[in-house]
């Protein structure tokens, strides 16, 4: 499977869960001027509210758009944060052949530019990178939860490669006439590690900055991993890892794997092989390569199950292992979770 398969599996998923959606008959709503369906997203499990804010980088003739997630304060007066502005939504609706007001976007937990957690303490910082055609929002359940932890998240747009907002308003699409690889998401990463100062106010400890990413951003984390000492450790979600990296790397990374197994994909194998610091490979049964985004609780309200995996276990686990690894590499706590098979999450195995 190659990073353009990838791309299909994905949009592949969305367009089944909007047929459904957009064939549900216009009577099992209220009526026709009804508002459309509106997805919903779990709340986090963190004793802190969340508050968030977007914050734009120029980068050469590019804008990153790019989402500060922190420990809040006083949020309740705030609105929540939308998962994808409305325009952006639409878009995606619409890339996919379907009738741009077929459902509304979720709303987070996240509130718009509630203050910051008071306290002196430089937080943890992990940085998003999504995957090919997609958007920075892929993975809010992760990130609002994180936040809610206590850590800062960043989120950042591929811009060319991702559904977005600019600030004058205009919505770009992917661009198939330009295509990005893993190396160029890498090379958007770490111009946002040169300016976590400016989008954290200086709130972000620099010796405690990790990263994650799904499929190409998965990949893309790595890319940086092998070249950025300044990161600590990485969390791949079914990353493909292609091309190679010939190098070894001797800071924490964790697979979490679906479709692109160590078994089924020799450059996830060699990947492995060339990991020669802490280490885990975890597999959910049931899951599948969107099983470790938004779409696996997204896409059944829609009609559309992703895998055979439970949404709401699903859920759980994407709240309980990323939390536990970056505790564990970025503040120095126990994470049992990681030592090996736990009868909480008995969907869960280690692979050796």
């Amino acid at each position: 499977m190659t990073i353009d398969r990838v791309t299909l599996t994905r949009r592949g998923a969305l367009g089944a869960a909007l047929a459904v959606a957009a064939s549900v008959p216009l009577a099992s709503r209220a009526s026709a001027a009804d508002a459309p369906p509106r997805l919903t997203l779990p709340p986090p499990t963190g004793p802190f509210p969340v508050g968030t804010t977007v914050r734009p980088l120029v980068r050469g003739d590019r804008v990153l758009m790019t989402s500060l997630w922190y420990p809040a304060r006083d949020a309740g007066r705030y609105p929540r944060a939308p998962w994808l502005a409305p325009a952006v939504v639409r878009e995606l609706l619409v890339s996919a052949g379907f009738p741009p007001d077929a459902v509304l976007g979720p709303l987070t937990a996240g509130r718009l530019g509630a203050p910051g957690r008071r306290g002196g303490e430089r937080l943890p910082v992990v940085v998003y990178s999504h995957g090919a055609h997609d958007h920075r929002a892929g993975n809010t359940v992760v990130v609002q939860e994180l936040a809610s932890h206590g850590y800062l998240v960043v989120t950042v747009d591929h811009t060319g490669d991702a559904f977005t907002q600019l600030p004058d308003g205009r919505v770009l699409t992917p661009d198939p006439e330009v295509p990005m690889y893993p190396d160029d998401f890498a090379a958007d990463i770490r111009f946002v590690l040169d300016h976590l100062g400016e989008l954290t106010a200086g709130r972000h400890d620099p010796h405690r900055i990790g990263l994650f990413g799904w499929s190409k951003g998965a990949t893309a984390i790595t890319h940086v991993m092998f070249a950025e000492r300044r990161v600590r450790a990485g969390l791949s979600l079914d990353g493909p890892m292609e091309p190679e990296v010939p190098d070894v790397l001797d800071r924490p990374l964790m697979l979490m794997t679906a479709e692109f197994t160590r078994a089924a994909y020799p450059s996830v194998a060699t990947l492995w092989s060339h990991l020669h610091g802490w280490r885990r490979n975890v597999q959910v049964t049931g899951a599948e390569h969107s099983s470790y985004t938004d779409y696996q609780v997204l896409l059944p309200q829609m009609g559309q199950p992703v895998g055979i995996l439970d949404p709401a276990r699903a859920v759980r686990i994407q709240q309980a292992y990323p939390l536990a690894f970056f505790d564990r590499h970025l503040r120095g706590r126990p994470a049992r979770l990681l030592d090996g098979p736990s009868p909480a999450f008995p969907e869960v195995a280690f692979i050796p």
